[in-house]
This record gives C-alpha cells, sequence and structure tokens, in this order.
C-alpha cells in the first residue's frame, strides 16, 4: 500500500519512489493520474487499473500475480490507498490468502488537516464523505451531534455549502470548524473559526468554493446541544402559532423533536413575557 502526494510531487518519500520502480506491477485507481506521478519521478513500472468500479476479475489477476511472486503496489489517485478510496476487497483477499501487505506511509489529507486545524487531536473520529442527498446526510448528522471527539470531513466543493448548512443546523451554529481547501497545493487556503462564520466565509468569494475540502469540526457538548434544539424548537412553535393554539403547537414541536412537552412549554412562556 504506497501512499502519494495528496497535491505536491514533492511530498512523495524516498522510500514510495524506491518501492514503485523495484515492484512487477502498479494498480491504480486512475491510470492517467498514477502515470504523471510515475513520469515526474521516471518510473517505468507497468500500471493497470483497480477502482471502485472494477469486477471481481481484476481483484483475481492482481491475487494471481501475487501468488506467482510477482510484486504489487496499490495506489489511489492521492494520499493513503483504502482511505475513502478503493483497495479494502483487494487487502482483505490478499491477507485471506495469507499475502504479506506492507504499508508504505505517507500523504494523508485527514492527517495534514487535524495537524493544523488548533481543534484537540488526542481522540479523533473520520467520517469520509457524507451523503449526498439531504435525507440521508440529515440522518448521519443528527447521529453525530453529541459526539465529543474531534469529527473530520472531507468534501466535495459542490457540495461544500449544503454540508455546512447542514451542520449549523444539526450543531451549535457556534461549533469550531477547521476548513483546508486544496491542501499542499498551489491554492491552499485555510479558515477557522465558528460554523455561522465559515458559511459566510465561503460565500464572501466564489473562489473559496472550488477545490477539495477537509471540514474539521470540533467535539460537541451535550449541553449546548441540547439548548440549541430548544432554541430551534421555540422558533418552531412561533412560526406554528400562525395557524393553531399555543398548547398544540408545543405538543406537536415537543414530539416530532423528541423533547419535555413541559420544559419547551415553560420557554416558550419565558419568551412571551
Amino acid at each position: 500500500m504506497v501512499a502519494t502526494p495528496i497535491g505536491n510531487l514533492a511530498d512523495m518519500s524516498l522510500r514510495a519512489v524506491e518501492v514503485l520502480k523495484q515492484v512487477e506491477l502498479i494498480a491504480a485507481e486512475d491510470t492517467r493520474q498514477t502515470q504523471k506521478l510515475l513520469n515526474h519521478y521516471g518510473i517505468t513500472t507497468r500500471v493497470i487499473a483497480y477502482h471502485d468500479f472494477s469486477d471481481q476479475s481484476a481483484s483475481q489477476r492482481i491475487l494471481q500475480k501475487l501468488n506467482q511472486g510477482e510484486s504489487v503496489a496499490l495506489v489511489s489517485d492521492a494520499g493513503t490507498p483504502l482511505i475513502s478510496d478503493p483497495g479494502y476487497g483487494l487487502v482483505a483477499a490478499a491477507r485471506s490468502h495469507g499475502m504479506n501487505v506492507i504499508p508504505i506511509p505517507g500523504p494523508s489529507a485527514l492527517i495534514a488537516a487535524l495537524s493544523v486545524a488548533g481543534l484537540p487531536t488526542d481522540r479523533f473520529i473520520f467520517e469520509g464523505f457524507l451523503p449526498a442527498k439531504a435525507g440521508a446526510r440529515d440522518k448521519r448528522l443528527m447521529a453525530l451531534a453529541t459526539e465529543q471527539r474531534t469529527t473530520i470531513f472531507y468534501e466535495a466543493p459542490h457540495r461544500i455549502n449544503a454540508m455546512l448548512e447542514s451542520c449549523a443546523s444539526h450543531f451549535e451554529s457556534s461549533r469550531q470548524v477547521f476548513l483546508g481547501r486544496e491542501l499542499t497545493k498551489k491554492f491552499e487556503q485555510h479558515f477557522c473559526g465558528t460554523l455561522a462564520m465559515a458559511q459566510a466565509w465561503l460565500n464572501e468569494d466564489e473562489n473559496h468554493m472550488k477545490g477539495e475540502f477537509v471540514v474539521v469540526i470540533a467535539g460537541g457538548d451535550e449541553t449546548a446541544w441540547q439548548e440549541a434544539r430548544l432554541e430551534k424548537a421555540e422558533d418552531l412553535v412561533a412560526e406554528l402559532r400562525q395557524e393553531m393554539s399555543m398548547k398544540k403547537a408545543v405538543a406537536f414541536i415537543s414530539t416530532f423533536l423528541g423533547l419535555s412537552k413541559n420544559e419547551l412549554y415553560r420557554r416558550v412562556l419565558e419568551r412571551d413575557q
């Protein structure tokens, strides 16, 4: 498993270059992308495609090469193989056949972002890409709302705005966040601030929405999260009171959000005073 640069070609390790020159075969997620890297370092090893859409026969061909005593290097388009990239099935199959699987460590976008985010690093989780569809994304974020560990996501440029809006809706808008855009590349940018501030920064310049993102969000506080839910519930009750009585609005919203009806009723009364 050979890690490759996530942007800056100078981040390639000496060991990675040596291994890619020595193996009989390189299995690559995108052969065209990998060929650029190989050309840069004068590596002439044969390359074949291996990606998420490869059929079972692709894995079998690689396993056959390994059984014949050949060495194969697996690389992704960028970073460490298998981290939000293909390869898990191949590694599992190789292990099950008693073959050696050796890591050649190197760049990883999630670790690069975490190291400069200024958020706690002693305990963290990696969520990769959130679901593209709003319903599935919201369901996942609801499950993470009270997560106390630093949480790391990857996100594509065309979904970053919707992703941050969803995060601000399910987490506290005051939650600290780090955005790493185009890490190690020419137009690399960092943003540190609250989720609310991140949305404003993203929309103040269209260039801020270009490129690949790593999003690092501080762990939550259950008390703060519960307070944010109650404030949101109060706002929803205020909207519903235009169509029904306060008592009915409170009953509906408390059931919908799983909150204490008495607590929500008390807060709505206090807001009215």
